[in-house]
């Protein structure tokens, strides 16, 4: 599979990100095949998050036998110095390890949390301390148990943008991008600018969202939908393929894969087979796309 330098961490990521969140609807035994034949396809990015149901339980007997194999991103939606540090030690013994490759802040999505991150608000909110996660981020990076700061989100580009501005620890971003969203106009919309300022500034780009076909009905019950997604994925090969050359030909370092395990094969062909989408397919899809329904941004 294809690898590309995540931003200027030194890693060079697959460009397939294996989005570990399939693993919570599979058994043990399940997971542990699941993770062995991502590895065979040559992903080597895996991303997690302590949100993720028992995701970080069951990646942990296959990351202890290929920990060297494995760049491994997690996440904390922490916002305070004392919060993130709890929330990443937990990861690490749910993970059993004693690092993580790429820890981020995850769904940030307001202004107000983003404050509460730099430690940009009135002590009164310290909590007993005068500084947010990032500086329990910077404190785990020099002992080690981190390598590279990141950043989630799914919700308003502004905040995004304005994230990538004042936190000059961040080396990666993970934003949603696909040809819904390229086609439509407006602000909300426009990931468009997240990915020029990431690139500007030398960041790894990961695009959530690449499968995302539409939201899944409101009179749809949870458990009547198809899959363990919370939009409606695109689900055939073509469709697929399509998604992930139209994300990564924008120049995307990597794409987590959608988090239903039925889907998960279907990606894994489409990123060992990736061909470059030429400028005029791009506009077809983005034509076509124009006037359809996004699932994205969400708050």
């Amino acid at each position: 599979m294809e690898t590309r330098p995540l931003g200027e961490t030194g890693h060079e990521s697959s460009i397939l990100t294996f989005g570990t969140i399939a693993l919570d609807f599979l058994d043990q035994p399940e997971a542990n095949r699941m993770v062995e034949d991502v590895l065979d396809a040559g992903v080597n990015h895996f991303d997690v998050a302590p949100t993720y149901g028992d995701a970080e339980l069951k990646l942990a007997p296959k990351l202890a036998e290929h920990r060297d194999e494995i760049f491994l991103g997690c996440k904390t939606q922490e916002r305070t110095y004392y919060g993130a540090w709890g929330e990443l030690h937990r990861s690490l013994d749910r993970l059993d390890t004693d690092y993580i490759d790429l820890y981020q802040f995850h769904a940030l999505t307001r202004y107000d949390e983003l404050d509460t991150v730099t430690g940009d608000y009135s002590p009164e909110m310290a909590q007993g301390h005068d500084e947010g996660a990032l500086a329990a981020f910077k404190e785990a990076q020099e002992e080690g148990i981190i390598g590279h700061i990141g950043l989630t989100s799914h919700g308003d580009p502004s905040v995004i943008r304005t994230a990538i501005k004042r936190i000059p620890e961040l080396e990666t971003v993970m934003f949603p991008l696909n040809y819904t969203l390229d086609a439509k106009e407006g602000p909300e919309y426009d990931y468009r600018s997240v990915l020029d300022l990431a690139q500007e500034r030398g960041l790894g780009t990961l695009c959530i969202k690449a499968f995302a076909e539409e939201p899944w009905p409101e009179d749809l019950p949870r458990d009547e939908r198809p899959y363990e997604t919370w939009y409606r994925p695109y689900d055939t090969p073509d469709e697929i393929e399509t998604c992930l050359r139209y994300a990564l030909s924008q120049g995307m370092t990597s794409i987590p894969s959608a988090g239903d395990p039925q889907l998960v094969p279907m990606i894994l062909d489409a990123a060992r087979n990736f061909e470059e989408m030429d400028a005029a397919e791009q506009e077809r899809l983005r034509d076509a796309a124009r006037d359809a329904d996004s699932p994205v941004p969400s708050p």
